[in-house]
């Protein structure tokens, strides 16, 4: 018998199938023209953080080797070392930034998906763009709180030889889970105060991994992942969140 939360995970999968039929049918790619834009800037602005502060990081990792013989190398693997990690914290927080700054143009997709699969139970929660905003900022720093809290002890203990394998593992799940996270909110941000959507994707924790990683899948795709992520990962997280609030009987995706 497949878990609940396995089971969850493969209908995400499932749901971002429809969301490229949803994102075409009710024309929705327009509502991700500036969340594609928070996108494109802040991936912008951590590859160049991340090649600005290399140096700087790889001086500090190099200080560590104290023999005279092979210092240029080291240097200039520090260096390299230096961004791949600011470039990894960065990419750890990008997530985060850009559900948080995208969250008041997301309202409107989560909208129009509901009201087209559940025209009888359509809801609307009468919230300002502002609100909406400061919401994603408390739900993403939260996430952000919790993820970094999660993932350091398992990284330290990923040095063992061996367990780092399976360490690399869960961290993979658990970022997954809060990027997931911040894709449902956007649609329970309609539906629930923020106690509430807590309780809900804790309750539902595989859908929230399986669109998650869907959204971490995408961002390894150089360039086209950043336009891809939002639209597909918000769209099939409103269709995910819209089921489980709804009992599932929806309108034919089709």
């Amino acid at each position: 018998m497949i878990s609940p939360v396995i089971s969850q995970i493969i209908q995400s999968f499932s749901d971002s199938r429809h969301a490229l039929i949803l994102l075409f049918k009710l024309r929705l790619w327009k509502y991700f023209a500036i969340p594609i834009l928070i996108a494109l800037l802040t991936a912008a602005a951590i590859v160049a953080l991340a090649w600005g502060l290399s140096g700087k990081v790889g001086d500090l990792i190099a200080q560590a080797w104290i023999w005279e013989w092979g210092t240029s190398t080291i240097r200039s693997l520090a260096q390299l070392i230096g961004g791949l990690i600011v470039f990894t914290i960065g990419l750890l927080i990008y997530k985060h930034i850009v559900l948080a700054l995208s969250a008041p143009f997301m309202s409107p997709v989560s909208e129009r998906i509901e009201a087209h699969l559940y025209p009888g139970v359509h809801q609307y929660r009468n919230t300002t763009n502002v609100s909406q905003l400061m919401r994603g900022l408390k739900i993403n720093l939260r996430n952000l709180y919790w993820e970094i809290g999660m993932s350091i002890p398992i990284l330290l203990i990923g040095l063992i030889p061996v367990v780092g394998f399976f360490s690399a593992a869960i961290i993979f799940f658990i970022q997954a889970y809060y990027a997931g996270f911040g894709s449902i909110d956007c649609t329970l941000e309609r539906h629930f105060g923020f106690r509430e959507s807590v309780r809900f994707v804790k309750s539902n924790r595989g859908a929230a991994i399986g669109n998650g990683i869907i959204f971490t899948l995408l961002l390894f795709i150089p360039f086209i992942g950043t336009f891809l992520v939002l639209p597909i990962a918000v769209t099939a997280g409103a269709v995910t969140t819209l089921r489980l609030i709804n009992g599932g009987d929806a309108k034919t995706l089709a």
